[in-house]
């Protein structure tokens, strides 16, 4: 989980995920990611991990309007059940959500990390 907070910090710093926390989602649940040298980093997350961990690095909970989400629809005060809200009404199966995390993992594979195809995608 260490290398996966440090892929969120790295995204975070580059300003990969800013107008596509879509795509983030995408590739953090539905995706094998790995270091250029073949360290893995993950190989897929559930949503409770992938909340867990947005609440644990504190990444700005202006990521859900983004995904069309009311905040002011979401519980206020625990962070978790906040994060895991946004990805199950975020549908990070879908093909737009496909498209996203492609775009991100583009950027990432630019930016030194080996990401897989998307589940159901050609090759995978």
């Amino acid at each position: 989980m260490d290398r996966v907070r440090q892929l969120l910090d790295d995204v975070r710093a580059r300003d990969l995920a800013r107008g596509n926390f879509l795509g983030l989602l995408n590739v953090l649940i539905g995706r094998r990611v790995a270091l250029e040298d073949g360290t893995p980093v993950s190989t897929g997350l559930t949503y409770r991990a992938v909340a867990a961990l947005l609440k644990r690095v504190r990444w700005e909970r202006d990521a859900a309007p983004e995904l069309g989400i009311d905040p002011a629809t979401l519980p206020p005060r625990d962070r978790e059940r906040y994060w895991y809200q946004v990805i199950v009404q975020a549908r990070v199966d879908s093909p737009e959500a496909s498209a996203a995390g492609e775009k991100l993992a583009n950027q990432l594979r630019a930016a030194g990390y080996d990401v897989g195809p998307a589940p159901g995608i050609a090759g995978s």
